[in-house]
């Protein structure tokens, strides 16, 4: 692996040259919160902050777009809105998120089961994370199969080691962008440090159960009378689900104003008790328990069947956010030990 180093004092105009020939979206401060957004030359950018409130899979998947354009009276108007995209950098994206692309392309961009819309801007898009050296305590990244500094997803991860940052090349779309760039090697006593500083993180952030055997005992609790007590709590809010960065579930509507429409993909949630409502009035998921139950197996039993990953990377945002403080560790917890007795 390649070893690129920028000092921090010339971040801010390593971005800038960035900005020259990409998009980028990077984390900035908005009132008390940080975000991903959009940013232009001069832009402060936040790079000592935990994670976000929200992850950026907005940059793949927008909450709200237009998949095409029609007219009632004409049928050769419709017209899909799949637009050639300028490559998008994302930029300071925490492993957990960066690693969340691989699932999401497992999802939207696999072989027998393409979605245009999602590829294009997946293709144009090239991922700079910036590894965790302050992990939070609501952290179980390596639980779900990542890490800190994890290097699956990004194209090049940055990992902070003082005075400098360390580039550790990934892809070769991420040695493109730093042969453009010029930049230079980094001594092998900035790569000692670096590696100094992964373990000692790494360390700090012990996985709690093991995946496979999560999973045979999930698969053996679906009946369980222990689901209802576990979720008993929540509130079917979804918020869980539109923080995650790996929950992609969707509806697709019509609007139509005159004889002019548009057929529109949004954001939706398994967690709203409407999602499986059925024409006839029927809902097999009926509760609170039936919800979040759909949630936890999906997670971690029938994403691992489907796409051989967990469909969750462990950031932390459902536990942080959730307004009744429903911790999904503490359910997985309870669900492996109550199996083994």
């Amino acid at each position: 692996m390649d070893y690129k180093k920028v000092k921090k004092s010339e971040i801010n105009q390593f971005i800038d040259n960035l900005i020259k020939d990409h998009d980028i979206v990077a984390p900035v401060r908005k009132d008390d919160i940080v975000v991903f957004n959009t940013i232009k030359p001069g832009d402060d950018i936040v790079l000592d902050y935990t994670n976000t409130v929200k992850s950026p899979k907005e940059v793949v998947i927008p909450q709200l777009e237009t998949l095409l354009s029609y007219d009632t009276e004409d049928i050769t108007s419709v017209k899909e809105h799949i637009d050639k995209q300028k490559q998008l950098i994302l930029f300071g994206a925490r492993p957990c998120d960066a690693r969340s692309l691989l699932f999401l392309d497992s999802v939207f961009n696999d072989e027998k089961n393409r979605d245009v819309y999602y590829k294009t801007r997946r293709d144009a898009l090239l991922v700079i994370s910036l590894g965790c050296t302050q992990p939070q305590e609501t952290c179980f990244c390596t639980t779900t199969g990542g890490g800190p500094f994890s290097s699956e997803g990004p194209d090049l991860l940055l990992v902070d080691i003082g005075n400098d940052y360390i580039i550790q090349v990934i892809t070769d779309k991420g040695a493109a962008l730093v042969k453009e760039l010029n930049l230079k090697n980094a001594q092998k006593d900035k790569v000692t440090e670096m590696d100094r500083i992964i373990k000692k993180n790494e360390a700090r952030i012990e996985p709690d159960l093991e995946l496979k055997d999560l999973k045979d005992k999930l698969d053996n609790s679906f009946d369980g009378s222990e689901w209802g007590m576990l979720t008993e709590k929540c509130l079917s809010c979804g918020i869980c689900t539109y923080l995650c960065p790996t929950c992609q579930c969707f509806d697709i509507v019509d609007e139509e104003k005159g004889r002019k429409g548009e057929r529109i993909r949004i954001w939706d949630s398994c967690q709203f008790p409407c999602f499986t409502m059925q024409a006839s009035g029927f809902n097999p998921r009926p509760t609170f328990k039936e919800r979040y139950r759909q949630r936890i197996m999906h997670k971690f039993s029938y994403c691992i069947d489907n796409y051989g990953m967990a469909g969750c990377v462990g950031c932390g945002r459902c536990i942080t956010e959730c307004p009744v403080n429903l911790d999904i560790r503490q359910v997985l917890t309870s669900l492996y030990y109550r199996q083994e007795k």
